[in-house]
């Protein structure tokens, strides 16, 4: 594999925006490499995208009720009615009265659950469009997603 050299100087002002787009569309390409392994991967643990997210967005030591999955999906409610209803067909969730307010359900994540939820994260974490960079290109990486993310990210980015 070819070494990448990046030169020390800063672009002239007109490459700029031409590096920052050319920046863009790989990185978008990246991620969509990234979403068609997971995609494979979720589907073969018998889950679909949005199942498998909705169960990674749900914290198991902690009921949460539908609505408030919803607002962390950023989705209508009734798309998340759908979805608890397939995790809790697959035994992933319970939906359980709230002993702080008995009018509305929280959703539980059970055992099942639990072990199916570590096996998403897996497959989220999952590294193998990296193999080919070296620990130093890794951390570099690193820091440079790093950087962009805490720049602009909707929601707090904190590390694994």
């Amino acid at each position: 594999m070819a070494q990448l050299t990046v030169s020390g100087g800063d672009p002239e002002p007109a490459d700029r925006a031409g590096l920052a787009g050319d920046a863009v569309r790989r990185i978008m390409h990246v991620a969509a490499a990234l979403r068609h392994h997971q995609d494979l991967d979720i589907a073969a643990l018998g889950l679909t995208p949005a199942v498998a997210r909705a169960l990674y967005q749900l914290d198991p030591d902690r009921p949460l009720p539908g609505r408030d999955l919803a607002d962390q999906l950023r989705c209508d409610r009734s798309n998340v009615t759908a979805l608890v209803d397939r995790l809790e067909q697959a035994g992933l969730v319970e939906r359980r009265v709230d002993p702080a307010d008995r009018r509305q359900k929280t959703l539980v994540v059970t055992e099942a659950g639990r072990r199916m939820r570590e096996r998403v994260h897996h497959v989220l974490s999952d590294s193998r469009l990296l193999t080919g960079l070296s620990t130093q290109e890794l951390a570099a990486l690193r820091q440079l997603v790093w950087k962009i993310s805490d720049a602009g990210c909707p929601e707090p980015c904190t590390p694994q």
